[in-house]
Order: C-alpha cells, then structure tokens, then sequence
C-alpha cells in the first residue's frame, strides 16, 4: 500500500492555532463508514448519535511540562530536552536539539541547577536515554522548570495550558494530548451519563512518535513507535457487557482506539498494562472498535491510516476534501470528525 494514497491537500491556514472558546463548540463533520454520506453538525450534537447503552472509551492521560530548556554544564551550551517516555524511575528517553553536545558523560541544568540530567546513552533515531537528578518529587520540579510541549504545527503561543489538557485528564505521562477528547466538557459528559450512556476510561500516554512522519513508500514497512497504556478490569467489564449485549463502543481518539485493538485481539478484554505498537491501517479488522471521535489528521500519517482503516480511504479523502473545502480547523485545536 504506497504512502501518496494517504496525501490530501491542505492551505496552511486552515491548520488551527487556537482552540475554541467553548470546547464543544467546534464543528462536527459526521461521516456514515457504510454509505459515506456526511453531516455537517456542532460538536455537543454529538449526544443525538448515542442511545442507552452505548459505551464511550476516554484516554485519561494528562501532558507534562515535557520540553525542558538548559543548558550544558560548564560550557554553557543551550540544550533543549523533550521527554518522550519513562524507562525506569528517573532515566527517560529524550529528544535533544543540538544532538552533537550530548554523548555519553554528557551533563545538562535546567532551573538554575533545580534539575540536571546526564547522558547515559545514544539510542536508536538518535535519541538519549538520561538520568535525572534532582531534589524532591519529579513532578513538581518538572512543573517548575518545563513547558508544554506543543506540537511544531502550532507557532502560536497557548495562554492557558490548560486548554491542551482533556477536562478528565488524570494520568502524568504524555508528551502530546488525546486531542480527540479535548472537545468534551463536564457539562456534555453528564448529559451522555444521563441519557444512559456507560463512560470508560482507558489510559495511553501519547508521544512524539505520534507526529513522526511515515518515510517509507510501503506503509507495511513502517516500524510503529511504543506508547505505554493500561486498562483496568472495570472498563474492561463496562465495555465487554455493552458489546455481549449488541451496544455500540465509540473510541474517543485514536489513542483509546489502539488500547482497545491491542487488548481486545480475540474480541474480549481483561485488564493489563504494558507497551503496544500496534499499526492499524487499511485491511485491519476492528474487533472493539464500532465507531470513533476524532481529529482531522496529517497527510501521509498513521492516523489519518487508522481512521481509513474504519471509514474506508476513499471515504475518508473525500470527506476530507469537503472538510478542506468548507474551511474546517485541521489538527491539534481543531474540528472533530465522528465516523459512525
């Protein structure tokens, strides 16, 4: 399957900067997957497309401050640090920028010394694995010294950081938002409860290798990046109850979509944790997944691959096309899609 089947068009202005003042406010494009017909709707509509026990799949993790800025001890030297995962207690995985300052033995501050790091070793892609050095709880440090890591597609600054944070955010862990869910408020979420809809939580936390472009020709090629997820046994039990009684599952993100397919490969689910680098793309079989909210994606990316995967390419394209075309917002802080 070639890479350019997964390309669209895109005026740069059309790629949001800014979320929208009410969080449900932003519009919803409605895609049927059997008939591809669409609907052009308001984003807290979306409450007409549930019915009583329907279950909705929410990923509660919650962005850290990721991006750190220091410097190189004793030269000076700026250094800039994104987190992408926690291997063990305080040695993470990073992403420097300049790469050729740090090589094993290497030392870095940040926070006027409050956090140092070492360079442990070079890994695979050229990023660091590091140790951490600090006083107190990591956390708080990193809440002192770190800044939201936003992705490089948005240049503008974010007033409140908040707003890249889902309102049920919970878990510290990613280096990027499930921004499918930043569309939800309380408010809509109650409203869902109420009408008899069951809400799940699962819980992946998102990393850069969600925005690393496919660079491959054949998409089968391409290696997937690990993100650590978890599940407990009450979502676990909320969801195989809706699907053995003939409800439907709606994912929130393509994130709780890959925690659902990875656990659920034989059609149940139990509870575990663990690291998944499941690709879903055109020819994958849902086994969980019935219906999906989503974010308008990347050209060429794996996402915009596993929502084909759902909805079918061609269907997807030209309900690309019309969103282009009607001037929806694109990515991160922009509009949603629900593929029903």
């Amino acid at each position: 399957m070639d890479l350019k089947e997964f390309d669209y068009y895109l005026p740069e202005e059309l790629i949001a900067q800014h979320p929208m003042e009410k969080r449900d406010m932003s519009r919803l494009m409605v895609l049927d997957k059997a008939s591809g017909q669409i609907e052009h709707r308001i984003f807290k509509d979306i409450v007409d497309y549930f019915r009583e026990g329907d279950c909705l799949v929410l990923n509660n993790t919650r962005v850290i401050p990721a991006r750190l800025l220091g410097e190189k001890e004793g030269s000076g030297g700026k250094i800039e640090f994104v987190l992408l995962k926690c291997i063990k207690e305080n040695d993470w995985e990073v992403i420097l920028r300049p790469g050729r300052k740090a090589k094993p033995g290497a030392r870095f501050v940040f926070g006027n010394g409050e956090l140092k790091a070492e360079i442990l070793e070079v890994l695979e892609e050229g990023n660091r694995l590091v140790r951490f050095e600090y006083e107190g709880v990591f956390q708080e440090v990193l809440d002192r010294v770190g800044i939201m890591p936003l992705p490089p597609y948005i240049t503008e600054r974010l007033e409140n950081p908040e707003r890249y944070q889902t309102v049920y955010a919970k878990y510290n862990g990613s280096a990027a938002a499930p921004t499918a869910g930043l569309h939800f408020t309380e408010e809509l979420l109650n409203t869902l409860q109420n009408k008899g809809v069951k809400i799940a939580f699962v819980m992946l936390h998102v990393g850069l290798g969600t925005f690393r472009p496919v660079k491959v020709e054949d998409i089968t090629q391409h290696k997937m990046h690990s993100e650590y997820y978890s599940i407990s046994q009450e979502t676990c039990d909320i969801i195989n109850a809706a699907k053995k009684a003939g409800n439907r599952v709606t994912a929130v993100g393509t994130t709780s979509s890959r925690v659902l397919e990875t656990v659920g490969a034989n059609g149940e689910l139990h509870a575990c944790e663990g690291w998944t680098d499941i690709f879903i793309y055109p020819g994958y079989k849902f086994k969980i997944v019935d219906r999906l909210i989503t974010n308008f994606h990347l050209p060429e990316s794996t996402l915009i691959m596993l929502v084909s995967a759902l909805a079918g390419r061609e269907n997807i394209l030209k309900a690309y096309a019309e969103a282009v075309n009607e001037k929806y917002r694109f990515f991160s802080f922009g509009d949603a899609m629900f593929i029903k």
